[in-house]
């Protein structure tokens, strides 16, 4: 055991065994991370040799290292090529940012801005001042407020409306205690916030008289909140917003507001002069307002194709009451999510929101899809043949995804992909595997492709990785 103990090499050893710092593989990553790679590597062998094993060889040990190297990178935030065609994926980042946005950003990103700082009165400003004009304007909107996510807008708006009153209640339906992506439950917030939750109604039907039953003294909101992430089917009732505001407006003792969380941030159901049919049930926030919502809030990263971001729409005694909350400094957003923002709305200010991905991608037609799907099932079957698996064109629907339309289908041409002698599962991961990861959908025993959240210039990386993921020559 001595003996295996002592051919263990030392750290530094291992190290130049990873390769030259700058290169490519292993050797390409920062000496603190091979150092730490190479020190876990050989404290497990050490632990390994206590228990009887043979000492590995350093070949052994470059390859765990390389394991654990490699493996941290693909823990980082990487590009990913979305070949699933949900356009709005939380899991790959949601709305993918546009040129204007992204000349925005570089612009304040590589220098000084004038984040707090009033250019016309030469003394400080307030961050929160850049994106409410646009905001108003859009909207109709007294006031606005941008915070870092919508959980965060909706937080801030219940705790400043219950602030000094801990306990009292928000009066909300059964069927809108909604949950969202990573477990966000509008229970919880509302606890967090101080607020009592008072439910009515029932799972599927609620009614107006629901609600007046349960606005008492302790009353402080009646929040509704559209379910963005799914739709319950068949016998229900739900109250429009309009009726909710006109019987939160005359509650005893001057009335009381109603909160409406639309989440998707959908502005206007015209893309470029074009309806999308598969709007048609998400409310927009003009509409919200205007049907006497008091305050709306909604993310920036939905259906509004911007960055993350929590966006607050309302009245300004609301909008103020919020702005000297304590709590709004651990919601505040940066200057670079300003500025993506400001150019993802001057962009809709201007007419030319079908420049945005998501809606560039979204108005695609699938003619256009069918062609590009074509060239690539060609370049796959005919360039030599060893493809193993079966690739046809089959008519389909792209969705919108990201807790918005949740029954949105859209018209798309997928690019079916059925291997013949691996698993599917196996050729899904080789394509995640590549460079760049290419995330498809699983079907049963086929791979399906949809090129609608694929930009044209990333055709030929797909091509490349089916090839790699489906050939017969391991080594091609």
């Amino acid at each position: 055991m001595n003996e295996a103990f002592r051919q263990l090499p030392q750290v530094d050893r291992l190290i130049d065994a990873l390769g030259p710092a700058g290169g490519a593989g292993a050797g390409g990553e920062p000496h603190a991370l091979k150092a730490a790679a190479a020190r876990r590597v050989i404290d497990e062998a050490r632990g390994a040799i206590g228990q009887g094993a043979p000492a590995p060889t350093m070949e052994q040990l470059a390859a765990s290292a390389s394991r654990l190297l490699e493996a941290g990178r693909r823990r980082r935030v990487v590009p990913v090529i979305n070949a699933t065609g949900v356009l709005l994926h939380t899991n790959l980042g949601r709305a993918p940012m546009g040129r204007c946005q992204l000349d925005a950003v570089v612009a304040v990103a590589t220098g000084y801005s004038n984040l707090e700082f009033d250019l016309a009165e030469g003394r400080r400003g307030s961050r929160y001042d850049h994106a409410r004009e646009l905001l108003t304007t859009l909207t109709g909107a007294e006031a606005a407020l941008v915070v870092n996510n919508n959980a965060a807008a909706v937080l801030l708006v219940l705790a400043s409306l219950v602030r000094g009153a801990r306990g009292r209640e928000v009066v909300i339906s059964r069927g809108e205690l909604i949950e969202i992506g990573g477990e966000f439950r509008i229970p919880a917030i509302l606890q967090e916030s101080g607020a009592t939750l008072r439910e009515v109604g029932t799972t599927n039907r609620t009614h107006l008289r629901d609600y007046r039953e349960a606005i008492g003294e302790s009353t402080a909101a009646v929040m509704k909140v559209h379910p963005s992430n799914y739709q319950v089917v068949g016998f229900t009732k739900s109250v429009p917003a309009r009726e909710l505001a006109e019987l939160a407006h005359a509650a005893p003792g001057g009335g009381i507001p109603l909160i409406h969380d639309i989440g998707s941030g959908l502005l206007r159901h015209s893309i470029a002069g074009r309806q999308l049919p598969w709007l048609a049930e998400e409310p927009t926030v003009e509409a919200s307002l205007a049907d006497g919502a008091d305050v709306v809030t909604f993310s920036g990263d939905k259906l509004l194709g911007g960055p993350q971001a929590g966006l607050i729409a309302g009245r300004a005694e609301i909008i103020a009451a919020m702005e000297h909350s304590p709590l709004l400094r651990t919601f505040r957003v940066d200057k670079t999510t300003l500025a993506a923002l400001e150019a993802t709305l001057l962009t809709y200010l201007e007419g030319s929101e079908d420049e945005l991905p998501l809606w560039s991608m979204a108005l695609l037609a699938p003619s256009e899809i069918e062609a590009r799907a074509a060239a690539v099932r060609s370049a796959l079957l005919h360039r030599g043949g060893d493809v193993d698996a079966k690739i046809e064109l089959v008519d389909g629907f792209s969705t919108t995804g990201g807790g918005s339309a949740p029954t949105s289908r859209i018209p798309t041409v997928l690019l079916e992909v059925a291997p013949r002698t691996r698993p599917v599962g196996s050729v899904r991961q080789a394509l995640i595997d590549g460079d760049p990861p290419v995330v498809a959908r699983v079907e049963g025993e086929r791979l399906v492709l949809d090129l609608r959240t694929v930009v044209p210039e990333q055709d030929a990386a797909v091509i490349g990785a089916l090839r790699r993921a489906l050939s017969t020559d391991p080594d091609s």
